[in-house]
């Protein structure tokens, strides 16, 4: 009899299994086709559903029968008949994520997995001698690997990326080949269309043309424009390299954005490679540079070409009354999921935690990484208890993936420092290549602000801070923490004369909020109107905002320099302003390292002196970031991570690595000027629970916390949004903030006896 992987599309058609294999490997083996090219995707591919030639999982294709595993017999048949581990990893986990070697090793003896199946599972058929007898009467035949990518148990961080890679080529293909069945009509299948391929010499003598524009229209006397122009000419010349790992120090304002483009398409040229990857730590600065990307090359390539993957993607559009609009971002969606576009705009938290992730949905676009150029945007803000495992993860995948990858900022981190801790975890070690040639020359020719520092314990309180603020008409103040900027902001408006031009911003307002208060804060400088921002950390890296006079509070050395691009940034004036003070009240984020970070600064200042403490000077970052690794011990501090590799444990490693901490609660608020969304997301929470959809078109008007303690009373005012459809009701970490009080129009989400709330 026929057997079938999948149950009736829409037409009545079933799934054929053995044209499901088929497919499947050969769109694996394509997608690995490609960098250094892993040989066991084809074999994963060919027996990932060996279990549904069970009896039991065809009777489950007609309603008759449930809780079947069907793929740990192909994993089996891969690890025990051909010698494949990486090929058993990838079986297995494709449903329920790559799992640890010790459970992997379970599955040797058969009998006695099914009996204590981990996830109370029974196989849909236990004797692989006749699944593969009804897999060979199908017409299908396995090639035994010539040459496995690993034969020891004992994996190295590189192996497996590897193996994740190849984890992703399954995952994809097994995912786009039945979506195309449930798609399909009564001809067949139907296969989405797939994204653009990146024509990367078309698309540079585009950006060309941009850039010529833009010179034309700027003094080509004036020191920016002189040195935009030496960083696109370092940016070409680089771009002839070899691929590999490649750094980028330039200063705020010296046109990054657009030069590491010119960089990425002129190596992709050189080198024939696939895909532009650009990953950015803050949303803020992810969809401006998106937004640059996507005026450059939508005309001319359609609006897919460049392709944003973070949680604000699409904000909006889904419930847009233009159908146009909504297949646009029906379609966006659809290729975020494998990241089938030339150029990709994405976060870090999204780039990062894949490449440590065992889950089949984050990994699966990570085959696509092979043969690509990506670029980290502000690579200073990278967590530096992670630092070793991602160094090493990167140069793995620069060295073995052909792919380049460039770190890029005006503070370029020392991480050579960390070579001896890199070596361990991969041979290759981190070795970049500068690719700016006199970054020094570069910083002094931009020295568009003076610093003003404190002097050893001199505090300031806020009436005497926002006494000096008071004295410019445009300012910016940036503090670290939200009880801070609300009391800055609070002693403002008692002072202030016109209350509306003194402006709140941190993460206590929603994105949505946030949008409107940067876009009223532009609309005010360029104006030239009276105009007083005071925001946490939020704003701090990339934000293209230009003041005056910036205070910050003391700090961690490389986000005051960030502050400092706030300032004078497009160098219309001789000199900007920006003075750093020590609140009164001097607690710290508890972000992990952000104490010590400001306590090197704090003593740097000590032994340096106020007088010659030039943040302009490469050799002080440097000897910032090599005192913070000295001292912060990155490789014991990811401890409990490195064991995880060393263990090849998959879930612990993607527990262990993680940009964000996790305990945190996601809450939608009440924004006026957003209340038809808000009643709608109340409504839907009710009714329908917790869903994809659901979080997608909640991202505006979210929020998120520190997990209050059980005691707190914000719990009153918060509806538990649950996952309905489970039988548990299932418990989730998103809310519905009910107390439309509580938030505040131009301080956001205030709840009673909450304002020591810490996030920024």
């Amino acid at each position: 009899m026929k057997k079938f992987a999948h149950s009736e599309n829409r037409w009545g058609v079933k799934h054929s299994l053995r044209e499901h294999l088929t497919r499947v490997a050969d769109l694996a083996e394509e997608y690995l086709l490609n960098g250094t090219s892993p040989p066991e995707g084809r074999l994963a591919g060919l027996l990932h559903d060996l279990g549904k030639y069970g009896n039991l999982f065809q009777r489950r294709l007609e309603g008759k029968e449930s809780g079947l595993d069907h793929w740990t017999v192909g994993a089996w048949m891969a690890m025990a008949q051909y010698k494949s581990l990486a090929a058993a990893f990838t079986i297995y986990g494709h449903h329920v994520g790559l799992p640890s070697f010790q459970e992997l090793k379970r599955i040797s003896k058969l009998a006695e997995f099914e009996k204590n199946h981990p996830y109370g599972l029974r196989l849909s058929d236990s004797d692989c001698e006749r699944l593969m007898a009804r897999f060979t009467e199908d017409g299908l035949s396995v090639d035994k690997p010539a040459k496995p990518i690993f034969t020891s148990n004992t994996l190295s961080l590189g192996d497996m990326l590897d193996q994740r890679r190849i984890f992703s080529a399954l995952t994809d293909a097994d995912f786009i080949d039945t979506e195309a069945h449930f798609n399909g009509d009564e001809n067949g299948k139907v296969y989405r269309e797939s994204g653009p391929t990146l024509q990367a010499e078309k698309a540079l003598e585009i950006l060309q043309v941009e850039l010529d524009c833009l010179s034309a229209n700027s003094d080509p006397g004036n020191a920016i424009t002189r040195v935009r122009k030496t960083l696109l000419n370092n940016c070409l010349d680089a771009a002839s390299n070899s691929t590999g790992l490649f750094t980028l120090t330039a200063p705020t304002g010296s046109g990054k954005t657009l030069a590491m483009l010119v960089f990425a398409l002129q190596h992709a040229v050189k080198h024939k490679l696939r895909r532009v990857v650009m990953v950015i730590p803050y949303l803020t600065i992810t969809e401006q540079t998106a937004k640059i990307y996507r005026d450059l090359f939508e005309a001319h390539f359609g609006p897919h070409y460049v392709l944003e993957h973070h949680s604000l993607a699409g904000m909006g559009k889904e419930d847009s009354k233009a159908d146009a609009e909504q297949e646009q971002e029906r379609q966006r969606r659809l290729l975020s999921e494998n990241w089938d576009a030339p150029i990709v705009i994405t976060t870090s938290v999204q780039m990062l935690e894949s490449l440590f992730s065992n889950r089949p949905s984050s990994c699966r676009k990570l085959h696509r990484l092979a043969e690509s150029v990506i670029l980290f945007d502000e690579v200073q803000t990278l967590p530096l208890h992670l630092s070793v495992p991602t160094l090493a993860a990167l140069s793995h995948l620069a060295h073995q993936w052909r792919s380049s990858v460039v770190f890029s900022t005006a503070t370029q981190p020392a991480f050579q420092h960390l070579q001896s801790q890199v070596i361990p975890l991969v041979e290759t070690g981190w070795q970049p290549h500068e690719i700016v040639s006199q970054p020094q020359q570069m910083a002094d020719q931009l020295r568009r602000v003076t610093y003003h520092w404190p002097e050893p314990n001199q505090q300031t309180d806020w009436p005497e801070l926002a006494q000096n603020i008071e004295q410019q008409a445009q300012a910016l103040c940036i503090v670290n923490l939200k009880k801070h900027a609300k009391a800055l902001w609070e002693t403002l408006v008692e002072e202030a004369e016109d209350e509306e031009s003194v402006l709140h911003l941190s993460t206590n307002l929603c994105a949505a909020h946030r949008q409107q208060v940067l876009e009223e804060v532009r609309q005010k400088l360029d104006d030239k109107r009276p105009i007083t921002l005071v925001a946490t950390q939020c704003v701090e890296a990339g934000v293209d905002i230009d003041f005056p006079a910036v205070w910050r509070s003391i700090a961690p050395l490389d986000a005051i320099i960030q502050a400092a691009g706030r300032c004078n940034r497009e160098g219309k004036l001789e000199k900007g302003e920006l003075t750093v003070f020590i609140p009164e009240d001097t607690p710290y984020p508890p972000m992990a390292g952000y104490l010590q970070a400001t306590k090197i600064t704090e003593h740097l200042l000590r032994t340096v002196g106020t007088t010659n403490f030039d943040p302009h000077q490469s050799e002080l970052i440097q000897r910032y970031y090599r005192e913070l690794y000295d001292l912060g011990r990155p490789s014991e501090r990811a401890k409990e991570l490195l064991n995880a590799i060393k263990n090849v444990d998959f879930p612990e490693v993607a527990q262990q690595y993680r940009l964000i901490k996790q305990d945190s609660i996601n809450i939608i608020v009440p924004y006026t000027e957003r209340s038809s969304l808000y009643k709608e997301l109340l409504a839907e929470a009710s009714e329908q629970g917790l869903s994809q959809k659901w979080i997608r078109k909640a991202r505006p008007l979210t929020v998120s916390l520190y997990r209050p303690k059980a005691e707190e009373p914000i719990w009153g005012a918060l509806q538990p949004v649950n996952y309905l459809r489970t039988p548990e009701n299932k418990m989730t970490d998103w809310f519905v903030y009910l107390r439309k009080e509580d938030y505040h129009p131009n301080l956001g989400l205030v709840p009673p006896k909450q304002l020591h709330l810490w996030m920024a």
